[in-house]
C-alpha cells in the first residue's frame, strides 16, 4: 500500500453543492467574458486520473484539478490568442495555496506578474487584474493543508483577440497648470511624469500653482482608445480630479471622476478615444500643489515610443555570479578587483573616519574583518565627540563598495557575517543605486536597500529596510528581527530575494519580512528597484540612529565577514 496520504471523497451531488457554494461567477464591471472554459491547460502533476487538469475549466463545478502532495506545483492555460486579461476567479477546495503566483505570457516563455501572494485566504477568490497574452499561468509555492492543491475551477475573464494594451504616453510631450523648478524640486517639468522613471515627478509650482484647479496633459501623437490609466502620486494629491480625453486639446470630454482620490498608486480601468489625455485635479489632499511620480497611459493606438526594456526577472535560488569567499592570507587587504575603500568621514553624523583599508584585512581563516577602533586621525573633522569632546575624528573603521567592479539588478544576495555591537556601533549590508555615482543623483532618489543593520543599543535585533524619495531615513520602508540572543553572538546568514515585483529578507533562513511591490506602491510610495544596485560593507561608529560611543563603549569592535555571495 502506497505511504501516500488519502483524502475521503464527497459524493458528486455534495461536492456539486459545495462547489456551487464556493464560486460565484460574478464579474466586476470592468471585466470581461469568461474565456478560459475549456482552453488546453497543461499542470505540474495531478493526484490520479479523477482528478485530471481538464476539470479545472470546464465549467463543471462538481469536477476539479487535484496536485501532488509536495511544493512547487502549477497550472497553466492557453487562451488560443492574445487576450487582454482583467479578472480571475480561483474556487478552491479545502486543499487551497497560501503562497502563489499569478502570471501571464505572450508566447509561455516570458511572464508579467499578475498577483502575488503568501496569505492566499481559500474559498473563492475574486482578483482584479491587468495584463495582456495568451498564457496565463498559477505557480503554487505553499500548501494551506498536507494534502496537493486542488481547484474546482480556475476562471479566465477578459477580451480575446484585441489588439495588445500598451503603454501610450512614455516619452510624450506633456504640459500642465504649472510646473515647479527650485531647490525642493529641481526640473519638476511635465516630461518627468512621462518618463517611466518613479523617482521623479511632475508638480505644480510653489509661486502660482498651489491652488485649484491644476492638471497635467500628454499628447499621444495620435488618435488612441484608452483603456487604463495609472496615477503613481507624490503626498501632494488630488482628492478630486478628472480624466478626460480631447481630440484638440482644447475640447474635452470626461471618462472618469472622483470626489474621494487616495493618493499613492491608482489603477483606473477606463474607456475613452482621443489623442490628448488630462488630469483635471480640483481639490488637494493637503497645502501644497499637485504631483505625480508617474502618470501612464495605457491602449491601443496612439503613436507609442517602446521603452526600454525591463530586467529579466532571475529564478531563485539562481546561479552564482559574483562572490568573495575572503580567502586571502591574514593581513592582506580586501580584494582591489572586488572592492573599493570610501575613504574620509561618514555621514548621518558618524563620527568615524574611514581609512584606505588599514582597518579592512583578513584573518587568513576565511574572513575579512573590518575593524572599528578608537584612533585619532589629525587634521580631520567629524562632528564633537562627546567622550573626548573633540571636533577632530576621534575613531576609525571601513567602509567597502563595489562599484565599477560589479553592480547588477536582481537576484538573491547574501552575507554570512558576524556583527560588531557595543553602544554607538552601526555595522550594516546593504545595495545603493549605481545612478548614485552614474549620474550623480541623490539619495534617496537612487533607492535603498538595506539588507541587514544593527545598531549596538539594541542588542538582539537586526533590520532590513528600503528608503526611497517618498519613503526614506526614519520613514523607510523596514522590518526589525528579535533574535532572541545578542546579534553579535554567531555568525549569521542574511539574505534578500528581489526580482521586479517583491523582496524577502531572511535570516539564517527565517524569512521574516517580504515587501510586494504593489503593497507598497498602493500605501507608501513608488518602487525605484528596477535598476543597477552596488554591494556596501561598512562598520559605522556613532551617527544619528545609534548614538555616539558613551562609558560603557567597548573598542575595538569587529565586523567579521565569512563570504558574499549574489546569484540570479
Amino acid at each position: 500500500m502506497s505511504g501516500r496520504l488519502q483524502r475521503g471523497r464527497l459524493p458528486l451531488l455534495a461536492a456539486a453543492l459545495v462547489a456551487a457554494a464556493l464560486i460565484v461567477p460574478v464579474q466586476a464591471a470592468a471585466a470581461g467574458p469568461l474565456i478560459s472554459q475549456n482552453r488546453p491547460v497543461t499542470v505540474s502533476s495531478s493526484e490520479n486520473i479523477a482528478f485530471g487538469a481538464a476539470s479545472a475549466v470546464d465549467g463543471d463545478l462538481g469536477t476539479r484539478w487535484s496536485s501532488a502532495f509536495s511544493d512547487p506545483q502549477w497550472i497553466q492555460i492557453d487562451l488560443g490568442s492574445s487576450a487582454r486579461v482583467d479578472q480571475v476567479v480561483l474556487a478552491w477546495e479545502a486543499a487551497s495555496a497560501r503562497a502563489y503566483t499569478l502570471s501571464i505570457s505572450a508566447d509561455g516563455t516570458s511572464w508579467q506578474e499578475l498577483r502575488r501572494t503568501t496569505t492566499g485566504p481559500g474559498g473563492t477568490e475574486t482578483l482584479p487584474v491587468s495584463g495582456t497574452g495568451r498564457y496565463v499561468r498559477l505557480d503554487l509555492t505553499a500548501r494551506a493543508t498536507q494534502y496537493g492543491y486542488s481547484l474546482w475551477e480556475f476562471q479566465v475573464f477578459g477580451t480575446r483577440g484585441s489588439a495588445a494594451e500598451t503603454l501610450l504616453s512614455y516619452g510624450k510631450t506633456g504640459a500642465a497648470s504649472t510646473f515647479q523648478d527650485d531647490g525642493n524640486c529641481w526640473q519638476c517639468s511635465p516630461a518627468r511624469a512621462f518618463d517611466r522613471d518613479p523617482a521623479s515627478r511632475w508638480a505644480t509650482s510653489p509661486v502660482n500653482g498651489w491652488v485649484d484647479p491644476g492638471w497635467i496633459s500628454v499628447d499621444l501623437g495620435a488618435t488612441a482608445q484608452i483603456s487604463k490609466v495609472v496615477l503613481q502620486w507624490d503626498p501632494a494629491f488630488a482628492t478630486a480630479y478628472r480624466l478626460e480625453v480631447s481630440d484638440d486639446n482644447a475640447n474635452w470630454r470626461q471618462i472618469y471622476s472622483t470626489t474621494t482620490g487616495r493618493g499613492f498608486k491608482e489603477t483606473l480601468m477606463v474607456s475613452g478615444t482621443g489623442r490628448y489625455v488630462r488630469m483635471y485635479g480640483t481639490a488637494r489632499s493637503n497645502g501644497y500643489g499637485y504631483s505625480l511620480w508617474e502618470f501612464q497611459v495605457y491602449g491601443t493606438g496612439g503613436a507609442p515610443i517602446t521603452p526600454p526594456p525591463l530586467p529579466p526577472n532571475p529564478s531563485f535560488p539562481g546561479r552564482l555570479v559574483w562572490a568573495d569567499e575572503f580567502n586571502a592570507p591574514a593581513g592582506t587587504g580586501p580584494d582591489a578587483s572586488k572592492w573599493t575603500p570610501e575613504t574620509g568621514p561618514g555621514v548621518n553624523n558618524e563620527l568615524q573616519y574611514y581609512t584606505n583599508n588599514n582597518n579592512a584585512r583578513h584573518d587568513g581563516n576565511g574572513n575579512l574583518v573590518l575593524q572599528a577602533r578608537r584612533e585619532v586621525t589629525p587634521g580631520s573633522a567629524c562632528p564633537v565627540d562627546p567622550v573626548s569632546g573633540s571636533g577632530t575624528c576621534q575613531y576609525t573603521s571601513a567602509r567597502l563598495n563595489t562599484y565599477g567592479k560589479f553592480k547588477f539588478t536582481y537576484g538573491r544576495v547574501e552575507a554570512r557575517i558576524k556583527v560588531s555591537s557595543t553602544q554607538g556601533l552601526w555595522p550594516a549590508f546593504w545595495m545603493l543605486g549605481a545612478d548614485f555615482f552614474d549620474q550623480g543623483r541623490p539619495w534617496p532618489y537612487t533607492g535603498e536597500i538595506d539588507i541587514m543593520e544593527h545598531v549596538g543599543k539594541e542588542p538582539n535585533r537586526v533590520y532590513s529596510t528600503l528608503h526611497a524619495p517618498a519613503y526614506f531615513g526614519a520613514g523607510g520602508y523596514g522590518s526589525p528581527l528579535e533574535l532572541g540572543q545578542p546579534a553579535s553572538s554567531a555568525f549569521r546568514t542574511f539574505a534578500v530575494e528581489w526580482d521586479s515585483s517583491h523582496m524577502t529578507f531572511s535570516v539564517d533562513g527565517n524569512r521574516f519580512f517580504t515587501v510586494d511591490r504593489e503593497v507598497l506602491e498602493t500605501t507608501r510610495g513608488p518602487w525605484v528597484y528596477d535598476h543597477p544596485f552596488f554591494l556596501i560593507i561598512n562598520n559605522a561608529v556613532g551617527g544619528d540612529w545609534p548614538g555616539p560611543p558613551g562609558a560603557g563603549t567597548q573598542l575595538p569592535q569587529d565586523m567579521v565577514l565569512d563570504y558574499v555571495r549574489v546569484y540570479q
